[in-house]
Order: C-alpha cells, then sequence, then structure tokens
C-alpha cells in the first residue's frame, strides 16, 4: 500500500492490539501510532497526537503522508458521564477534526469506532436490527451517535471512504479497563487469577452483548479491507460476537478457577447497562462484508486465564 496508516488513542483497549495487527500485515515502517499520552520504549514510529487540536493532527498526517486513519481517540461510557462536555469535545470535535484533515488531505480510507451504545431504552432490547432508533441517554451513546451522522454526511457530501463498526462490550487482557460499562468481564479475571473477590458493579442477570478481542480486530480489518461498493451502511455496522451475564461467566470461571467468589453491589452503571440491547442483529455485516465471529464463550474465558497469567509472569 501507498503511503502510512495513522492510529489515533493508539494506547487504549482496541489500539493496544491494532496497532500490532497492521504492523504484522504492513510492516513496522507503514504504520504510525499517536496518542494524547506518550509511549516509552515502543517499537512503532509514535507521535504524540492531541485529536481536539487540529493542527497537531495535520502536522502528522503531513510529515507521514498518511493515506488511511484509524481513529480510536475517545473517552467511553462510564468514564464519559464523570465530564460530559469534555466527552463531547473529544469524542465529537475530536472525529470532526479527523473528517476535515480527511478531506483536506486526500486521505484515501477512514475508520471510526462507535458503540452498541448508541441504543437506548426504545431501541429494540433483543436482536436490536442495524437500523434501530437510536436514544442513547449517556454523553458516550449521544457523541458516538452524533458522529455516525457526521460520519454518513461527509461521505455522501466530499465522497470519504469511511468505514464504522458498533462494538458490543470487548474482552482482552493486553491492556487495563479503561472506564467501559462492560470492563467487568475483563476484572473478573484478573480478580479471580489473584484469588481476591470480586465485587460486581452490575446485577447478576445484565445480559449484555460481548466480543473477544480477536473477533473485533478481524473485524475490523476486514471491513477495512473489502471493496467500497460492499459497503453499504455509511454510519456504523452492527457486529456481534455473544451475550451472557455476570452469573454465566462466573460459572465458566469456576471450571478453571473453583474457588472464585463474587459478590454484586449495583452502580451507576447499572442503570447505563439496562438501557443497552441484550442480543445483536448483525445480518447486516455478515451479508455484506461476510462477517461471522469465531469465539464461544469457553473458549474465550480459557484464552483470557491463559492470557493474564502470562502477563502476571512477565512481570
Amino acid at each position: 500500500m501507498s503511503g502510512r496508516i495513522l492510529i489515533t488513542g493508539a494506547n487504549g483497549q482496541l489500539g493496544t492490539v491494532l496497532s500490532h495487527e497492521l504492523t504484522k500485515k504492513h510492516g513496522i515502517e507503514k504504520v504510525v501510532v499517536s496518542d494524547i499520552n506518550p509511549q516509552t520504549n515502543t517499537p512503532f514510529i509514535f507521535e504524540k497526537v492531541n485529536v481536539c487540536e487540529s493542527c497537531e493532527l495535520n502536522a502528522v498526517i503531513v510529515k507521514y503522508q498518511i493515506t488511511q486513519i484509524y481513529h480510536l481517540a475517545a473517552i467511553l461510557s462510564a468514564d464519559g458521564e464523570s465530564d460530559p462536555l469534555r466527552s463531547w469535545k473529544v469524542n465529537v470535535e475530536g472525529w470532526l477534526n479527523v473528517l476535515e484533515a480527511a478531506r483536506k488531505h486526500n486521505i484515501q480510507k477512514l475508520f471510526f469506532p462507535s458503540t452498541i451504545g448508541v441504543f437506548g431504552p426504545l431501541s429494540a432490547k433483543v436482536d436490536t436490527p442495524n437500523n434501530s432508533f437510536l436514544d442513547p441517554l449517556t454523553v458516550y451513546g449521544v457523541s458516538k451517535s452524533a458522529c455516525e451522522l457526521w460520519s454518513n454526511y461527509y461521505a455522501m457530501k466530499y465522497g470519504l471512504d469511511i468505514r464504522s463498526i458498533r462494538y458490543p462490550g470487548v474482552m482482552s487482557y493486553q491492556s487495563i479497563p479503561e472506564g467501559v460499562t462492560t470492563d467487568y468481564a475483563v476484572e473478573m479475571f484478573y480478580y479471580a487469577i489473584k484469588e481476591k473477590p470480586y465485587i460486581c458493579y452490575l446485577e447478576k442477570n445484565t445480559r449484555l452483548p460481548m466480543i473477544y478481542i480477536d473477533d473485533a480486530i478481524r473485524a475490523t480489518l476486514e471491513i477495512m479491507d473489502v471493496p467500497i461498493e460492499k459497503i453499504n451502511v455509511k454510519s456504523s455496522y452492527n457486529i456481534s460476537g455473544l451475550s451472557f451475564d455476570p452469573e454465566m461467566i462466573t460459572a465458566e470461571l469456576r471450571a478453571h478457577i473453583p474457588n472464585f467468589q463474587i459478590r454484586y453491589q449495583p452502580d451507576f452503571r447499572q442503570q447505563i447497562a439496562a438501557q443497552w440491547p441484550i442480543s445483536i442483529d448483525d445480518s447486516q455485516a455478515r451479508k455484506d462484508w461476510g462477517w461471522k465471529p469465531k469465539y464461544c464463550l469457553d473458549e474465550i474465558v480459557a484464552l483470557m486465564i491463559e492470557g493474564f497469567r502470562s502477563a502476571f509472569n512477565e512481570k
């Protein structure tokens, strides 16, 4: 491929893994990773970039002759509620800066991550369709739904090639939880392996759509690789992995770590989770670009335990 790829928000849960996968695919010299916080001892080409500062963003695009951007910088669901105006600024104004830079510099392709958080109380709860009504009640969901509309606008008005996925909760062991309402499903493994009791902030029967990190990254790479004529959704595609609640994952965990203890103490994140779908209809993604998840719950639990144990042994 000509030019280079830029990843914004590369220090986060998705960016940590996506950076490695893109460098494996295209070569380390072809990928520029960026974040508001610097990386130390990194093998990557790294630039400190605040996406709210358009001059910083444009300078990096020109410096490295960027032709593709994966825009992952965002403030997520639980953290967003503590400072709504800052969340709106980072999530919406940051994306608008990327869109404007892409228009000015003729960027060939853009990726934008959306979320099941764009759905709210009036959205269908079971098998939520791609075109379901969007009525989010969190600033994260509001900002992401606004960004979906801006994506559609820039695609239609300026012809930008924008690809987007609405991620469910993502399960990974490669980075620490970062303020997502579904983080409980990652935190449980940390406590189980450390043989500590876990206090869950959701009710035990709160069932939510989730996805394993390898499926999430594969979906991201797949949607970016398909020809533009297959992209029929200009806002964002639903994708689904599986749905479970804390009790279901506890049962799977105890098959490996029988003494794992959990108790429930719901907080404000329970109110956020209660607005979201129980399951997601991703038939549009399956039809348009062949999406299909690979991992089931017992496989994910085994991989998460193995990954966390390896990470702990390396420290």
